[in-house]
């Protein structure tokens, strides 16, 4: 069984009207799938979760936690598994994280079903008019982590629409997914693992902490190409050791993204990226830039962020994925429902092994041709590290497009 929103099979974002109630009066989520009992993913006759823990808890009486959501009348989910398919048949999405954000984005997705009323939810659990930001800005707000994140999660999602509208087929026969950092979550409602309001209200509360984590350290990021004598751990130690030098006490500067071979991001305390950049030569970086981002993520200055998502992850329904979705952490597939729970968390302070979860993706016998790959969301940073990665799978890369077309009015 597959949750997804096609027109042959409706899914968990699309066919479920988001609620701003807390859960009903017996205290049972709302949520559960029809044909299952007790909230169970999967309608087995004696109710157990297969593969995930048991539901989790309602939305508060005050209003204050995440949302929960109404039953669909019909959902017209199929019970069988559908065959297998050759990888020429079947397609994978990639769905970007912060940093791909711009303002305009969501421009080209508006007239597709169900977009509107996506971004309509939105602005009643976030608080704001996301799509008048997305749209128009201002930039600086944009920008920001506690907004960019909601705005980058919300505009891929709408991006699978538009491919669904345009393209029914990759989404039907879509077999795995990966999300960059933020990207995850929008990965994991595609995959029918999360709902869409509450994983939202979870990208919210996210942000929220990671906002709040980056005002109390002074940190940052620099996207690192090196040449192959780089040597990128010893680099991050001798940064730390210059900090030292500078009085700072515990000084952070590790790798923060494994994006492609000899392409790093790396993140700490803003006096060890000022050496990274100043000693570039040295250190044989050819190119050294800063991220215009606002935190060191994915390391551990992002530490006071991770209780409130773990927190906030657990009062929101979280299942198995029904396709491969992957983790950052560590570039495997999440197996189960609490497995999803700790890598979540986990990512704030760990690395990103995106060129590791290319790998486990696209790894394959020789001779077994690739799946089409679509990039579903702003920017094409994703499609460029893959074809560093994989040129042979970037050859079958397709991104969908947020802003109109040029003979789009």
């Amino acid at each position: 069984m597959r949750i997804l929103w096609s027109r042959s099979r409706s899914g968990a974002l699309f066919t479920r009207q988001w609620s701003s109630r807390p859960g009903s009066e017996d205290g049972s989520q709302t949520g559960s799938r029809p044909g299952s009992q007790k909230g169970s993913r999967r309608g087995s006759q004696d109710g157990s979760r297969h593969g995930s823990e048991e539901g989790s808890r309602p939305g508060s009486q005050d209003g204050s936690g995440p949302p929960t959501l109404n039953p669909p009348e019909e959902t017209g989910l199929a019970r069988e598994r559908r065959p297998s398919k050759t990888p020429g048949e079947s397609s994978v999405f990639l769905f970007p994280g912060q940093g791909s954000q711009f303002v305009g984005m969501g421009r080209g997705l508006l007239k597709y079903p169900k977009v509107k009323e996506m971004f309509s939810a939105a602005e009643q659990i976030l608080g704001y008019d996301l799509l008048s930001l997305c749209l128009r800005g201002p930039e600086e707000q944009l920008m920001r982590t506690v907004h960019c994140q909601p705005a980058v999660f919300v505009t891929s999602l709408a991006a699978v629409e538009r491919l669904n509208h345009e393209n029914p087929k990759a989404v039907e026969t879509c077999v795995a997914a990966a999300g960059f950092s933020v990207g995850e979550f929008a990965a994991l409602v595609f995959s029918g693992a999360m709902d869409f309001a509450q994983a939202l209200y979870v990208v919210k509360v996210r942000a929220e902490a990671m906002q709040a984590a980056s005002e109390r350290a002074a940190g940052g990021m620099l996207s690192v190409l090196g040449r192959p004598q780089a040597q990128y751990r010893q680099a991050c130690l001798q940064a730390q050791e210059h900090c030292r030098g500078l009085g700072l006490d515990r000084p952070v500067c590790n790798v923060a993204t494994f994006l492609f071979p000899d392409g790093r991001v790396i993140a700490g305390h803003k006096q060890a990226l000022d050496f990274l950049q100043q000693n570039s030569r040295r250190l044989h970086f050819a190119r050294c830039s800063p991220l215009p981002v606002g935190g060191a993520f994915h390391t551990p200055l992002m530490e006071s962020a991770c209780e409130p998502l773990r927190d906030v992850l657990r009062q929101v329904e979280v299942r198995r994925p029904e396709i491969n979705v992957y983790s950052n952490v560590d570039g495997k597939r999440y197996m189960h429902a609490g497995h999803v729970r700790r890598q979540l968390a986990l990512q704030l302070v760990s690395p990103v092994k995106w060129e590791q979860t290319l790998h486990e993706v696209y790894e394959r016998t020789q001779g077994r041709g690739f799946p089409h790959t679509y990039e579903v969301g702003p920017g094409r940073q994703l499609g460029a590290a893959l074809q560093r990665c994989n040129l042979k799978a970037y050859r079958s890369y397709t991104h969908v497009d947020v802003v109109a077309a040029d003979n789009e009015e």
